[in-house]
């Protein structure tokens, strides 16, 4: 074998090796499939700026949108509950109204049964006219309303009270003065059925049951429209010269200034509502007048209005020392009532003036019982 035929052996040898080895990574490889371009237009550019603006408008709308919503939810779910509240709150006040109403009623009903007034008419739900299907009411011109105010006794005007509310309060007035009967036309008029003469005799102790009371009460507003009664008709029997003098007119317009006065008692004696230390000493007093001891009658008087109280007379206080037993001198066993309201003092005094004339027109057969 010559040198050039192992040449060629050998150079085929390499040959098939540099074939049977695996193929590596080459530098086409490494290169990317598209060549990215360096530069780019002023046009791409402003374009992709659009579209991420126009991407971010789209989202931050979308947002507002749903917080709307949101707050839209919200809003309802108040409203809904604020409804919800006053609807609660207006059942509640027409259940406390109703309520509020039949309270009254039974109080009217079971304060016109103590009187033995006739009972109430009772509603039913077929007389019962709804407030929009009632007829309207005439209004009434606020100087003629202050006339019929003034006519009945009531105040013109109250605080804060506006024309429609003196309305409704003169209409409630007149419904309520047509529903209540005056039983008595004496001097004051009440509600209160007069008893007979021979039962005007009144028991000093104060009964304890209900119905006593209530009877002991039209025994009183009997007897002080009776003294009233003649009182008045005394007066009216003097002669012209002696009424026009002053001091005719001063008698007469004592008897009316009483009068007056007497009525608040006789409205306690409506509701019942005399306290028993009121009424003790005008059941006393009452009680003296009718057996015509008129000087006992004057000490229960005195008792009542100034009371028993210790008036302190020289020096009360003598050194450093509490004097013992000194509180004693500014306390009373009894409460003087004629101090502790105006109304109180008047109608006291009036029963007061009341005594005075009743010693004129019964005198006593005891003539130390005939007060100073």
């Amino acid at each position: 074998m010559d040198f050039a035929a192992l040449m060629s052996k050998e150079i085929s040898k390499a040959k098939g090796t540099d074939s049977t080895k695996p193929a590596g990574p080459s530098k086409d490889d490494d290169a990317p499939a598209s060549p990215t371009k360096k530069y780019m237009r002023r046009g791409e550019v402003e374009a992709q700026r659009v579209a991420a603006y126009n991407e971010e408008q789209e989202r931050l709308q979308k947002e507002r949108e749903q917080r709307l919503a949101h707050k839209r939810k919200l809003e309802d779910e108040d409203a809904a509950k604020r409804r919800d509240r006053e609807e609660k709150k207006r059942r509640y006040a027409e259940e406390s109204k109703k309520r509020r109403d039949e309270e009254e009623e039974r109080e009217e009903r079971e304060r016109r049964r103590r009187l033995g007034l006739p009972d109430l008419p009772s509603k039913t739900e077929g007389d019962e006219t709804p407030p929009h299907d009632r007829a309207p009411e005439e209004d009434i011109g606020e100087d003629e309303l202050i006339l019929k105010l003034r006519e009945m006794d009531e105040p013109t005007r109250l605080f804060g009270e506006s024309h429609p509310s003196r309305l409704r309060r003169y209409r409630r007035l007149v419904q309520r003065a047509a529903t209540l009967q005056k039983l008595s036309d004496g001097p004051i008029p009440t509600i209160l059925e007069p008893v007979p003469g021979g039962q005007m005799l009144i028991s000093p102790k104060i009964p304890k049951e209900q119905e006593d009371r209530l009877f002991l009460f039209r025994q009183l507003a009997s007897y002080f429209n009776m003294v009233l009664s003649e009182w008045e008709l005394a007066l009216a029997k003097r002669d012209v010269s002696v009424r026009q003098s002053f001091q005719g007119k001063q008698a007469y317009n004592a008897m009316l200034q009483s009068r007056d006065n007497m009525k608040p008692l006789f409205r306690r004696f409506e509701k019942g509502d005399l306290e028993d230390g009121l009424l003790e000493p005008i059941v006393e007093m009452v009680h003296k007048l009718q057996q015509r001891k008129y000087v006992d009658a004057n000490d229960a008087y005195l008792r009542v209005s100034i009371g028993k109280a210790a008036w302190p007379i020289g020096v009360t206080m003598v050194g450093i020392h509490e004097r013992s037993a000194r509180e004693k001198l500014h306390q009373s066993d009894q409460q003087a009532h004629i101090l502790s309201d105006e109304i109180t003092r008047k109608y006291l005094q009036s029963i007061k003036r009341c005594l005075s004339f009743a010693q004129v027109r019964w005198p006593p057969e005891d003539q130390l019982q005939i007060m100073g």
